[in-house]
């Protein structure tokens, strides 16, 4: 398998900078990551670690969308959740990675090595209390997918992946309508059914069922519009806000 591509890539121009990790530094704290960062593209398919891996770096998904994956003694494999742009991988203090995490999509990375990072953040409120956040965000995002796999019904599930999907698209846009959405779904029909604990059929029925009600519209397999996200989220049984932006 091909190692990860490395490149450069101007801070002023990221695309994730508002959501970030980095988020409320200041030039001179952007100043002391950017001397300790470098990106890597990882192509679909992709290791970006392994459980159990040492890891020396830790940082954030700029693009693209990885897979947490967990695999238990006998072989059986269980996705457990997905990063999307901003997402922050690694955990400063824990030498070892928890989760396999494979690129599903082409993933370019934001990383920091890890030693210095853990250093920075001792001295640098900013950034400690924006992993802080960012932790308990994550927490919440797992109580919240706990309801969908453990209550929703298929044709729910499918409207909550695709709201949270819609959302998180969204929240990267500074400038965004506030009620149609048009993103690239960025999962294949069995990595959603593998996510959501659907058959591959089940997936296909739900999302043709939507695009037949007028729920979504597509076009090919993964260019998504959601013409109204106040009936998306109808459809997936949350509030009409929208309930908690994964």
């Amino acid at each position: 398998m091909n190692a990860p591509t490395i490149q450069n890539v101007n801070c002023g121009d990221c695309p994730i900078r508002h959501r970030a990790v980095c988020a409320r530094c200041d030039a001179d704290e952007l100043d002391v990551l950017d001397s300790i960062k470098y990106y890597r593209t990882y192509e679909a398919g992709q290791p970006i670690t392994w459980s159990g891996d040492r890891m020396d770096f830790v940082g954030s998904v700029v693009s693209g969308i990885a897979t947490l994956t967990q695999t238990m003694e006998d072989g059986r494999t269980q996705m457990v959740g997905l990063l999307l742009p901003s997402d922050f991988v690694g955990r400063p203090g824990r030498d070892t990675a928890a989760y396999n995490v494979v690129a599903t999509s082409t993933v370019v990375m934001c990383c920091f090595r890890k030693k210095p990072f853990e250093e920075m953040m001792s001295q640098t409120p900013h950034v400690a209390h924006r992993l802080l956040e960012m932790t308990l965000d994550e927490l919440d995002a797992a109580r919240e997918w706990m309801l969908v796999l453990g209550r929703k019904t298929a044709r729910e599930k499918i409207a909550s992946l695709l709201s949270i999907l819609a959302r998180r698209d969204a929240s990267l846009q500074l400038h965004k309508d506030s009620n149609r959405r048009v993103f690239d779904l960025p999962l294949t029909r069995e990595a959603m059914a593998d996510y959501l604990g659907l058959t591959l059929e089940t997936v296909s029925r739900q999302v043709s069922a939507l695009r037949k009600d007028g729920v979504i519209e597509l076009e090919g397999k993964r260019h998504v519009t959601v013409p109204d996200m106040g009936r998306l989220m109808d459809e997936a049984g949350d509030d009409s806000d929208g309930g908690y932006l994964i």
